[in-house]
């Protein structure tokens, strides 16, 4: 069988996406799309040489008796309210982050999601995807370091448009790791705090950067997150995790080491969509055979509701300087 797939948003992660449905994955087509942008969102079709249905409307690709399951990769804003509608169609949805703008909007999709009665949401968080923290998980859950004591992690940009705020270091930078660390301790948030160091000279008017994000865990694990946006060098993403018996490091994408005019170098990434243009592939395929098998098993919408409860909180310490409660609600059993 092959999953028809409609599309809600053609900018730059949506034509990813779309590219990797209908010529790289396995067992799905993508049948419909819509965009506020009807040319830009035709060109896009044309340039990856893909037959559509076009809609103005994410509501009618959703209605659409030809869709089988829904991708929302349109303005952050309009993710709830697709996905809300999805969930009403009965229809499996795949939501690129955020799930809503705020942990509010999130649980208005988890309770619309049990009350359906079955997982029909899976959040566009890939880095649990990714091989290298898929391995750093294996050796923390094998017990090859011990318990875990403390995180140390970066996420570095080179440089962000004039547009990126302060609270964005947490809302589309942060949010990434506030699910994959959650992911990797096994563990919820219990308090954080946001520093500020001395300000690069690469920052513009509207941006604090670089900032440093420190939690503790409900098992008293201690994590520190540097957010360096413009950072000048390339897209750099670290995660080191110190255990009681070791310490085991995220690893590096896989370059070649050249040896030239006296230096011994490796390339560094400078584009987010190379560094895991595979996870997005895999977490993609894992999707589609969810599907396919009944049970959808990425990211859920607890788990985009997690990260907005953190992330809020990051965003008040922001302001605030004080250390900050993460307050989650136990999590629902449909959701274990």
């Amino acid at each position: 069988m092959t999953l028809k797939l409609g599309v809600i948003g053609t900018g730059a992660i949506g034509q990813e996406h779309i590219r990797r449905c209908s010529h790289v994955l396995q067992g799905a087509q993508v049948v419909a799309v819509s965009d506020i942008n009807v040319e830009g969102a035709r060109a896009a079709l044309q340039h990856l040489n893909i037959e559509a249905e076009f809609f103005q409307n994410g509501h009618d690709v959703i209605q659409s008796p030809n869709v089988d399951a829904v991708l929302v990769t349109s303005w952050d804003p309009t993710h709830e309210e697709f996905t809300l509608a999805a969930i009403a169609a009965g229809k499996p949805v795949f939501c690129e982050k955020p799930l809503a703008m705020s942990a509010e909007g999130c649980r208005r999709v988890v309770d619309a999601e049990i009350q359906a009665g079955k997982r029909l949401v899976q959040v566009g968080f890939m880095r649990p995807y990714d091989a290298g923290y898929r391995a750093l998980k294996k050796v923390i859950t094998d017990g090859d370091i011990g318990e875990p004591l403390m995180l140390h992690c970066a996420h570095r940009n080179p440089t962000v448009p004039e547009n990126y705020s302060t609270p964005m270091a947490i809302s589309n930078t942060l949010i990434h790791e506030l699910d994959v660390l959650r992911w990797l301790t096994n563990d919820d948030y219990k308090t954080v705090q946001v520093v500020f160091p001395r300000v690069t000279s690469k920052s513009h008017r509207h941006l604090k950067d670089p900032q440093i994000v420190l939690f503790e865990t409900h098992k008293g694990v201690r994590i520190d997150v540097e957010i360096f946006v413009n950072c000048a060098y390339g897209y750099d993403i670290q995660c080191e995790v110190v255990g009681e018996e070791g310490i085991a490091r995220l690893p590096e994408p896989s370059s070649v080491q050249l040896r030239k005019d006296a230096r011994l170098s490796n390339t560094i990434l400078v584009d987010w969509k190379d560094r895991f243009i595979e996870a997005y592939d895999v977490e993609m395929q894992a999707f589609i055979n969810g599907i396919k098998a009944g049970q959808l098993t990425g990211p859920s919408a607890w788990d985009g509701f997690a990260a907005s409860v953190a992330a809020d909180a990051c965003i008040k310490a922001q302001s605030s300087g004080a250390i900050e409660p993460v307050e989650m609600p136990p999590r629902p059993a449909f959701y274990n």
